[in-house]
């Protein structure tokens, strides 16, 4: 069984930071790509960040690029995301998920991910 679990999240005052973690059981996370994605109330989940499992080759959404930073402890088997500069329209839960071998086209697209964490809920006050 392949399990995710999210932590780090809490509440802060926009301009400040928090890290989220990303800890794995059951699957080790050098074989894995790993994703972030967030879900605001009422909206659709949408992509924030992904890293190779094999290398240091990172992906970020337009709208968290330049203020958030992916990154990767395989050793820990857990994966960070790190938020700064953070704005009230960064609340949202923040899910981790990780999917491959064999690994997909395009992780930017959800549905490639086999392996979801519950989720962690960050909320930015103006």
């Amino acid at each position: 069984q392949v399990q995710l679990v999210e932590s780090g999240g809490g509440l802060v005052q926009a301009g400040g930071s928090l890290r989220l973690s990303c800890a794995a059981s059951g699957v080790t996370f050098a074989s894995y790509v790993v994703g972030w994605f967030r879900q605001a109330p009422g909206k659709e989940r949408e992509f924030v960040a992904r890293i190779r499992w094999s290398e240091t080759y990172t992906d970020y959404a337009d709208s968290v690029k330049g203020r958030f930073t992916i990154s990767r402890d395989n050793a820990k088997n857990t994966v960070y995301l790190q938020m700064d500069s953070l704005k009230p329209e960064d609340t949202a839960v923040y899910y981790c998920a990780a999917g491959g071998p064999p690994y997909q086209t395009n992780y930017r697209d959800e549905r490639v991910f086999p392996h979801w964490g519950r989720g962690t809920q960050v909320t930015v006050s103006s």
